[in-house]
């Protein structure tokens, strides 16, 4: 039985690891795998169809607690616990669940938390709702009972030895859980590294990519007392022709270096060139926290493509990359889109003539505007190291002037591939893999 400290409007742990709100949901996976001793069983829940639309939830069901991740940034935004007798939570250094020692009566948590406010009795679902700011309380109140329930906790009168005890509790940031949403990245999840809040596309007239502008935050130091971190941001720029070295000094190491071990594609060059390359190997800047990759060159080490990755579940990299917001400005074909086309859900530019693509545009809505009629797509189905079948299944690719986009069954889009026009080949850009 996992024995854990609350901490309202923010935490829930130990000393040796704890999950954190505002943590993003790669890091509290990771958490779950180092205590794999611990933690038992685990399941991710997500809409498969509109992941967008539906809270992601990390279920530890053997352990009574329950992750919700908002969708959109994928951090972490309310912690339960579903079943408190699963547990055992202390708050200052004073259990108040310790089944069955000390049950989580309604008087022993106006013991360890002093209620200060009447509860919320909803009669439809026969819960009574004790509020602190970051923190609630469900408890199952008797029909019996509900008469009596005038002035909050003091009015409510039970048979000795049946006070009901908490049903569920939640952690959570501002005054209510319907109104909570998910914090800032906390400080103590940086851990060193760079992380992005926007991704601008470069692009000429919305036909040509140039490179992209990275905004991206992480963990400084207070001017005024050393000890002591506060979050900072930068904008950086990158394009394509940068050597490795410009790249290092804007972004810093990346996470990985993957060296590419073999080009499928290398049969379909010349003779010279498979020659040259024989004892070269082009290799990817894997840069995990802002779900971009930067292909380079072996031979004169410059940036040569870039990969943006939206990390959806049910993606074969899912989890992998941090979520990738980018913003992509296109012009669209002079032919326009088909009369099903919905055009509210395309978002304009400044200019009239160009539209722009988010992470979490679906594909079957721009598809028409940015593809000639008739354009089929290219079949990705990747397969592990052990030539497994891929559990996801297939995704597609299509190729939009110098980007190739990859989308998953249910319209979204899964990865971008941005390249040089001059260095553009039939097929030879469809090799997204990192």
């Amino acid at each position: 039985m996992l024995d854990l400290e609350v901490q309202p409007e923010r935490s829930l742990g130990n000393e040796q690891w704890e999950f954190v709100l505002g943590m993003p949901l790669l890091q509290a996976i990771q958490v779950i795998k180092s205590q794999d001793t611990a933690i038992k069983s685990v399941y991710l829940c997500y809409n498969e169809q509109n992941p967008q639309t539906t809270d992601l939830i990390l279920n530890l069901t053997q352990d009574g607690i329950r992750l919700i991740f908002d969708a959109n940034c994928q951090t972490l935004k309310i912690i339960e616990i579903c079943n408190m007798t699963r547990v055992k939570l202390k708050y200052c250094g004073m259990y108040f669940n310790n089944s069955p020692v000390v049950p989580p009566t309604i008087a022993q948590i106006d013991q360890s938390f002093g209620a200060t406010h009447p509860g919320v009795y909803i009669s439809e679902k026969q819960l009574l709702v004790l509020n602190f700011r970051g923190l609630s309380f469900e408890f199952r109140i008797d029909p019996k009972l509900e008469p009596s329930y005038l002035h909050g906790i003091g009015s409510l009168r039970f048979p000795a030895g049946v006070s009901p005890v908490v049903n569920r509790m939640f952690v959570y940031t501002g005054h209510t859980r319907e109104a909570a949403t998910s914090p800032p990245l906390p400080i103590n999840c940086f851990h060193g590294a760079c992380y992005l809040e926007k991704l601008d596309v470069l692009r000429e007239h919305g036909r040509q990519t140039t490179g992209l502008r990275f905004h991206i935050f992480y963990e400084g130091n207070n001017s005024v007392r050393l000890s002591q971190s506060r979050r900072m941001s930068q904008t950086k720029t990158i394009r394509f022709g940068d050597s490795c070295q410009d790249v290092l000094s804007a972004l810093g190491c990346p996470s990985k270096v993957f060296y590419k071990a073999e080009d499928k594609m290398k049969i379909h060059s010349s003779v010279a060139v498979k020659t040259s390359r024989a004892q070269r190997t082009d290799y990817f800047f894997n840069y995990y926290t802002l779900g971009v990759d930067i292909l380079f060159d072996a031979t004169s080490h410059r940036a040569k493509k870039f990969v943006l990755h939206t990390n959806f579940p049910g993606h074969y990299n899912f989890n992998i990359y941090y979520r990738c917001f980018f913003h992509i400005p296109i012009a669209p074909l002079k032919h326009g889109p088909s009369d099903d086309v919905d055009r509210s859900s395309l978002m304009p530019t400044t200019s009239d003539q160009q539209l722009e693509i988010h992470f979490d545009t679906k594909w079957h809505t721009i598809r028409d505007v940015v593809l000639a009629p008739g354009t089929k797509p290219v079949v990705l189905n990747r397969a592990s190291a052990t030539n497994t079948t891929n559990p996801f299944g297939s995704t597609f690719c299509y190729g939009v002037q110098d980007m190739i986009f990859e989308v998953m069954p249910n319209q979204h889009i899964a990865s971008v591939t941005l390249y040089h026009r001059p260095m553009c080949r039939t097929t030879s850009h469809l090799d997204t893999t990192a």
